[in-house]
């Protein structure tokens, strides 16, 4: 098939862009190198839009909440992410949370079947010299491509860590000893009856040797190039919280408020029915048989992991689907390298989208990847395309991303309120929900306008 665009990575942002230009009728050649005999450091298999990490899109709320407000927008714009994330949602409190491989299937199946999509297993090693391209590689981006993009920008790659949560066979946790439930009891229509985390208590006692065993346990090395590369802080490996006070956990992934400890003594927990300290964890796949540790990413070697977390109570006897990992990322200095409509300033035939843009998290990724999408098809189309207010979630994060931070101390950021013009005449209880009715009654507006979304 001839294609008007090539698209360069079949994760999130690339599968996304995809979607949006296939259906505005133009044709796409989607390159992906897994599945052609590559692959990365983090992924386990060779689907589109496959999550290596946690299996949460984080909160669904859009009435006062960035991210449940740029799933609202989304949802607007017709999103692959989105509606395949409805399919293969999960129970999650509030949050949305997926069966990663029936998210990723759902996706791949939409784009291969697509009339104006054609995907092509095969390794891009350089940019292209000419023709519309959007490359969305991710963090991961394979050695010789990013080489070549650093080539053409010009600029040595900034680059931060990031580290993956275990996996826990569900019929291995000992639920004598735990129990189920959302903190605060917050429901939705996708929970399970009881709620939504298994929750693993923690005595005094037993959290402090917790936190001596992280902040002792053998880690992985770092070779001589990586040891000044900073993590991020959103995806902080739990041994590096635990490194930063005792208390940090239980201020953090272990706090244990809201939840009801059914093991409760008083004598054990003196501040009442809250445990000391809890462990999390949150289902990971729609059968129930996989739940993840929340908020554990680490960087333990994977011994050292195994004998550490079969402390925590309930977990004597854990079996792990998969234990926790580590590994580097990479994104561009985009607010000095990129134009508005993230074009690179050098090569504007080639635009970048999704987390090798500096922003982070799957919901992040995938709204790039539609905003990309979204202005390929207007270029091709030969239209004066604008883009999103800054009011709205997306125009916020594309702002970010584009100029409105400083390109000195660039760092990957997931969507905030910090980044929306400020509401300062509202009051601070209400400036959430100001927010979110400011920004959707402006998107809709925006919407009613913009002739490039799809009827």
């Amino acid at each position: 098939m001839n294609h008007d665009i090539h698209i360069i990575g079949g994760g999130l942002a690339g599968s996304e862009a995809a979607w949006q230009l296939a259906q505005r009728g133009f044709k796409v050649r989607l390159s992906e190198m897994r599945g052609g005999g590559d692959t990365t450091a983090a992924h386990q298999g060779d689907g589109l839009a496959e999550l290596v990490c946690s299996n949460s899109f984080r909160s669904d709320d859009d009435a006062k909440n960035a991210v449940g407000l740029l799933h609202h927008e989304m949802r607007r714009c017709d999103s692959i992410v989105m509606a395949a994330g409805e399919i293969a949602r999960v129970p999650a409190g509030s949050a949305m949370a997926v069966d990663r491989d029936v998210f990723s299937a759902e996706v791949e199946k939409r784009l291969s079947q697509h009339p104006n999509v054609t995907v092509v297993r095969e390794r891009v090693d350089a940019l292209p010299d000419s023709g519309p391209t959007i490359v969305a590689t991710g963090p991961l981006t394979a050695q010789a491509l990013a080489e070549s993009i650093v080539g053409a920008t010009g600029s040595d790659r900034l680059a931060f860590f990031d580290a993956i949560a275990p996996i826990v066979h569900r019929d291995s946790i000992d639920m004598s000893k735990c129990w189920i439930q959302s903190r605060w009891n917050n429901r939705t229509d996708a929970s399970n009856e009881d709620g939504d985390y298994i929750n693993c208590p923690m005595t005094k006692e037993q959290y402090e040797a917790f936190v001596r065993g992280l902040v002792d346990g053998e880690k992985t090395e770092f070779r001589e190039w990586e040891k000044d590369t900073p993590y991020f802080e959103g995806c902080m490996p739990i041994e590096v919280m635990a490194a930063r006070g005792v208390e940090t956990l239980r201020y953090g992934p272990m706090k244990g408020v809201g939840l009801d400890n059914p093991y409760d003594t008083t004598k054990e927990h003196p501040q009442g029915r809250w445990p000391y300290a809890v462990v999390q964890l949150r289902q990971d796949n729609k059968l129930g048989t996989l739940w993840n540790m929340v908020g554990f990413q680490t960087k333990l070697k994977y011994g050292a992991q195994v004998e550490l977390f079969r402390t925590i109570p309930g977990l004597e006897n854990a079996e792990f689907a998969r234990l926790g990992g580590l590994h580097r990322n990479t994104f561009l200095n985009s607010p000095e390298l990129l134009d508005r409509q993230l074009r690179l300033k050098s090569a504007p035939h080639i635009r970048f989208a999704g987390q090798v843009t500096g922003c982070e998290g799957y919901v992040e990724s995938s709204a790039v990847g539609l905003l990309a999408g979204m202005m390929a098809a207007a270029e091709l189309a030969g239209e004066d395309w604008q883009g999103p207010p800054r009011t709205s979630a997306m125009g916020a994060l594309l702002s970010h991303i584009t100029g409105d931070a400083e390109a000195d101390t660039y760092q990957p950021m997931n969507v905030n309120f910090g980044l929306f013009p400020p509401l300062l005449d509202v009051k601070k209880k209400q400036r959430k929900e100001a927010y979110t009715d400011r920004a959707k009654a402006d998107f809709g507006a925006w919407l009613a306008e913009t002739s490039t979304v799809p009827a």
